[in-house]
């Protein structure tokens, strides 16, 4: 048994018997990181997270693997359910670094000094679905970190800038309705004319994003606003996406047509659509 054996969090528990040397997010983690100079391998997930368990399946109850997070990562385990907050800092760190949306597991390798510098979801035991090995991932980012520390540096400069800018916003002035209309146009370049929604697959439900078009509807009287609004709920509610036996919406669709779900049912996603449903 490792580290998180005495927690108290039933995801950290799914990893006590890991051959990874994990840690509980805390002092004494970040503190070795800091003293033998090793760069952080942070872990995100939850237990009912279906990725998540593939990933622990496939890399962190493997011996192989495991040797090389022990040798080159000092390794830390968060449940997001747990720590809401840490979540909410990686998930942005991975939106700034890769130019794209999180989710989970969450992998983030980061400095001894706990600054991001490389993030991503999940990695396979084996190269497929356009990604590294998880093994070959560890090992290039170790050694880039090794080899140019100068530029992770001015990366970690530019991120911390960046993350400041989120958690610190300028305030005191009012937007221009230029960023409403373009926040509008953005969604319209996106919006799938035949199944509804936004993007291809797979397709979530973004219930800010439909809540954004419920209020710009109501306040301009925009119809395209609207008419994506209705279309986008008629077809998640005529879909596999709705739990048409028991009720309430899976977390995501895995087809652009909403038909085949990914069976988790998220109360943030569940409680504003109870409310533009309504």
């Amino acid at each position: 048994m490792n580290r998180l054996a005495g927690a108290s969090s039933p995801y950290l528990l799914q990893h006590a018997d890991n051959p990874v040397d994990w840690y509980p997010w805390g002092e004494e983690a970040l503190e070795r990181a800091r003293r033998e100079g090793k760069p952080i391998l942070l872990s995100i997930g939850y237990s009912a997270c279906h990725w998540c368990h593939v990933m622990a399946h496939e890399s962190f109850e493997d011996p192989d693997t495991a040797a090389v997070m022990n040798e080159r990562f000092v390794s830390i385990k968060v449940d997001r359910e747990e720590r809401p907050d840490l979540d909410r800092i990686y998930q942005n760190a991975h939106m700034l670094l890769s130019q794209r949306p999180g989710g989970w597991p969450l992998t983030v390798f980061l400095t001894p000094d706990q600054v991001p510098f490389f993030a991503g979801t999940y990695f396979p035991s084996t190269p497929r679905h356009g990604l590294p090995s998880f093994v070959d991932l560890m090992t290039r980012v170790s050694d880039f970190l090794a080899e140019h520390p100068d530029e992770i540096q001015r990366q970690n400069e530019s991120l911390q800038q960046a993350l400041g800018r989120i958690y610190r916003p300028a305030g005191g002035a009012i937007p221009a309705l230029s960023v409403v209309d373009k926040g509008r146009a953005e969604l319209a370049k996106t919006f799938d004319e035949s199944f509804g929604g936004f993007g291809d697959a797979p397709k979530f439900p973004h219930p800010a994003s439909l809540e954004w078009l419920a209020w710009h509807a109501a306040r301009h009287g925009d119809a395209e606003a609207e008419r994506m609004l209705a279309r986008t709920l008629g077809a998640m509610a005529a879909g596999g996406i709705f739990d048409q036996v028991g009720g309430g919406f899976c977390r995501y669709s895995v087809d652009a047509r909403w038909m085949i779900p990914h069976f988790e049912k998220m109360l943030y996603d569940n409680g504003p659509l109870l409310g533009l449903y309504a």
